[in-house]
């Protein structure tokens, strides 16, 4: 029994650290991580990623063109014709178009080496001529979170996604909109739209997680079972992780608002500043929902507790009763033999002699639920 225990313990603990890791981006044995020692810049690939696929829009206050490319050579193009170019590139399966991101766009090679190791933290890094900012977004329709890798450079927006599907759906219906604000402003204020889509993607994972918590509420004050805990530890396990994920999006974008002024319009920050707030929001709901299913967590507990307590109490009532009456039946059940001496069970010889034993045993009995009832025992 105690193997058995120590063995669920072992993999309930071991489940927890996956999901964590998992939520953050840490990977696992398929990490992306480099051998220690390794050159900086370098570059690891693994052969089960998505291939690499380019989607580009261009635009400006008049002008809009959206299309599928099959080179980098096409997003170069489109920087000298339109104001803002943003580069999508989903899949980091395919080495060389990840590679010509440096040779033929200036991507930094120590952001090269950001973009595949894909364990980063929300950060934002400043150099020369670009500014590179990670940001964790929810995957859809699956817990934990992927890495989006954003480049901005002069009149061009670069993400990097690890998979297709993403947040961003908004932010492109936006753009088409031929008099949309976005059209009227720079790289600056996409880079903006882009990690404010990844924050406000938050908030409907919370939501979900909001109603499995007031359903589970429901279940453990009406009739919790092993099940109920089970979704519990899952739910609390996920809130962790996106607390874990959502954290370092408020330095992030603090150091946005305070170190970018030379890729950032002042206009912008005010726009900043409000992800910022939604950021504080997201993290202050993760801990309540995360205490407040720690604190149902000690309710299935004193629930347990509590039903257990009844039914030790109903046990130990019937045990009380029984005992008296056990005795007196030891006693009648001795088997003296009354012709042998008058002091052997007399009783045995008296005409209602087994009705006054039962009476007895009925007597001791009703008195001793009267007195449990008199102490407000039951």
């Amino acid at each position: 029994m105690g193997n058995r225990v120590k063995d669920r313990v072992h993999d309930t603990v071991q489940g927890q650290v996956r999901h964590l890791r998992r939520a953050i981006g840490l990977g696992g044995r398929h990490s992306r991580r480099n051998r220690p020692g390794s050159a900086p810049g370098t570059l690891t690939f693994r052969e089960d990623e998505t291939p690499t696929a380019l989607h580009l829009i261009s635009y400006g206050p008049e002008e809009f063109e959206e299309r599928d490319v099959e080179n980098l050579a096409e997003a170069r193009a489109a920087e000298a014709a339109f104001p803002v170019v943003w580069l999508d590139v989903v899949g980091l399966g395919t080495e060389t178009v990840i590679r010509a991101l440096g040779s033929e766009l200036g991507v930094h090679p120590l952001v090269l080496e950001d973009l595949v190791n894909t364990s980063q933290r929300a950060k934002l890094e400043l150099y020369t001529d670009s500014l590179f900012c990670v940001v964790r977004m929810p995957e859809v329709g699956q817990p934990g979170t992927e890495q989006v890798s954003i480049v901005l450079t002069e009149g061009l927006v670069i993400t990097v996604q690890e998979h297709p599907g993403d947040v961003f759906e908004v932010v492109r219906e936006r753009i088409r909109i031929p008099r949309g604000q976005i059209r009227t402003r720079g790289c600056d204020y996409l880079l903006y739209a882009i990690v404010d889509a990844v924050i406000d993607s938050y908030f409907p994972v919370l939501d979900q997680h909001t109603e499995c918590l007031e359903e589970l509420e429901e279940e453990v004050m009406d009739d919790p079972d092993e099940e109920t805990v089970g979704r519990l530890h899952k739910v609390r396990r996920e809130l962790i992780g996106l607390r874990r994920a959502a954290w370092p999006h408020r330095d992030m974008l603090n150091a946005l608002i305070r170190d970018s002024g030379d890729f950032f319009q002042e206009s912008t920050h005010l726009y900043l500043r409000d992800a910022y707030d939604h950021t504080v929001q997201i993290i202050d709901l993760t801990d309540s929902l995360r205490d407040l299913s720690s604190d149902l967590l000690s309710t299935y507990m004193s629930v347990v507790s509590n039903r257990m307590n009844e039914v030790m109490k109903v046990l130990t009532i019937i045990a009380t009763l029984f005992i008296p009456l056990s005795f007196v039946a030891g006693v009648y059940g001795m088997n003296f033999n009354p012709n042998a001496s008058p002091w052997n069970m007399p009783e045995l010889g008296w005409t209602y002699g087994y009705p006054a034993a039962i009476g007895l045993m009925l007597a001791m009995a009703g008195s001793l639920l009267l007195f449990f009832r008199r102490k407000g025992w039951f």
